[in-house]
């Protein structure tokens, strides 16, 4: 028989509806019968108990705000009468608890690309790569002409990544946006780059190229508008040249331990807690177990849930690195006298999400179980293998962006509501819930509402591992299927 509700943890004190649920209805749990007091949407919270103003909401084992109001047994919980406990700058002090997971190394393969620099690939495209937004539209005549003179075969794609930066920037954000670009032209999911430039804006080729340091120039080729008389031919020549190069380079059987995960939510509702983000992290500790990597951002996502991911540091350092990660962004929000939890979104909230400790205590539940071995900033290539933070903001595109540029091959990406867009790396859309998996099969590629109707979570990450490993066999998920493909940089400071 199906559930109406569920408890998530022994400790806490409310019970979230599965389902739409009547006024008057009455449920039994713990040997009680409760009896709503209002209609209680799908994936809100119901009281437990009554709860005094100014006591604790808890949810997931931990506090998630206080009730501004008397709340009784069977009411509804959500903005109208709770708020967050969380205020300003805090102070941390490092307790280690680490719980080892004791997960089989199976041997898994996969097969990707092996490319000259030992790094290995899922892809393998064609990609230009714009210094300036300036350039973008001739990015797109270049690829348009490009494929009326070539028949593409023995390749993945073609892609130009637009956007609106190069030029007009100052300090941290010209430095942001060279270290992204960087890292796609880099990036191994590419078999070949045409970096396409103007040739009088900030971030003019030469400067660029001293800030990729080494590169393949088998691989890597450069183009500046502004010198040659037509661009378009021009261009079209040098993906040809790319594309002569690229086009034998063959899959070959490669072990799971190089695969590099980004972890990502948008659109959450209720269930996310419960359902995708906790598939997340039982994934991500599996990879973990098979020496392989995956990277968990979103760092104003963290704020409430921040003690549990320092506590699982695997030493003071690196404790220290995530202090700072989360510190640094709250004084972000105050440098511009933002709320620091003005969060979560109105849609978040529709779906039953009622303070950023409720999101956040979701949220994080993405990074599992596993030690966290490393603290990447913002443009930092991952360089330990394990679980990873990185310093990137919550919204979908810059911090999906970010993930694929720290060298992630697939960025995984848990949703709720819905949400069709991708980064410049397959981006895999997973469901919390099958409404919105039956509802939108042409955004979402993967249903975690299966753990609401029977399916053990076993079950469900075995499944899921091999769907994992066929995308990074080839296989396209939607957004790639799609043909949305974008980035989105950072900015923090002047336009010029």
């Amino acid at each position: 028989m199906k559930k109406s509700y569920i408890k998530i943890n022994e400790k806490d004190n409310v019970i979230v509806a599965l389902e739409d649920m009547d006024k008057s209805q009455t449920i039994v749990i713990e040997n009680q019968e409760i009896k709503l007091k209002e209609n209680i949407k799908s994936g809100h919270k119901i009281a437990l108990e009554d709860i005094k103003k100014g006591s604790n909401i808890i949810k997931y084992g931990y506090p998630i705000g206080y009730a501004t109001s008397d709340i009784y047994k069977g009411d509804w919980i959500h903005t109208h009468n709770v708020k967050t406990n969380l205020e300003g700058i805090e102070e941390y002090t490092f307790n280690q608890r680490i719980s080892p997971a004791n997960i089989e190394n199976k041997d898994l393969t996969f097969n990707g690309y092996k490319r000259e620099d030992g790094n290995v690939g899922i892809r393998n495209e064609l990609w230009i790569v714009p210094t300036v937004g300036c350039v973008n539209g001739i990015g797109e005549l270049i690829i348009k002409k490009f494929k009326e003179e070539v028949k593409l075969e023995d390749i993945d794609g073609i892609e130009v990544f637009k956007h609106n930066y190069g030029c007009s920037q100052l300090g941290d954000d010209h430095k942001n946006t060279q270290k992204i670009l960087g890292n796609v032209v880099k990036h191994p999911n590419a078999g070949g780059v045409l970096v396409l430039g103007l040739g009088c804006e900030n971030n003019y080729i030469d400067s660029f190229k001293e800030s990729l340091g080494e590169y393949n120039d088998k691989r890597i080729r450069f183009l500046v508008a502004q010198e040659i008389d037509d661009e378009i031919e021009a261009g079209v020549k040098l993906l040809k040249e790319l594309y002569q190069q690229m086009k034998n380079d063959k899959r070959e059987r490669i072990l799971l331990s190089e695969l590099k995960i980004g972890l990502k939510c948008g659109g959450s509702d209720g269930f996310s807690g419960i359902t995708a983000n906790p598939l997340l992290g039982a994934f991500s500790d599996f990879l973990i177990a098979q020496g392989g990597s995956t990277i968990l951002t979103e760092v104003p996502e963290m704020f409430g849930a921040e003690r549990i991911l320092m506590s699982r540091c695997i030493n003071e350092e690196v404790f220290n690195k995530t202090v700072k990660l989360i510190n640094d962004f709250k004084e972000y929000f105050i440098k511009y006298n933002q709320p620091v939890y003005e969060n979560p979104s109105p849609g978040n909230k529709a779906g039953g999400i009622t303070t950023l400790e409720d999101k956040s205590l979701g949220c994080t539940q993405k990074g599992g179980n596993a030690p966290i071995v490393d603290v990447l900033e913002y443009g930092e290539i991952l360089k330990t293998k394990g679980l990873n933070l990185l310093s990137a903001p919550g919204n979908d595109l810059v911090a999906a962006t970010a993930l694929a540029a720290s060298g992630c091959h697939i960025v995984l990406f848990t949703t709720g509501r819905g949400t069709p867009f991708g980064s410049f790396v397959p981006t895999m859309k997973i469901a919390t819930n099958s409404r919105i998996y039956n509802q939108k099969p042409h955004w979402i590629d993967y249903n975690g509402g299966t753990l609401l109707e029977g399916m053990s979570m076993d079950e469900v990450l075995k499944d899921f591992v091999e769907y994992i490993i066929r995308v990074a066999n080839g296989a396209f998920v939607n957004n790639e299927k799609n043909d949305f493909r974008e980035i989105a940089i950072f900015k923090t400071g002047v336009t010029l």
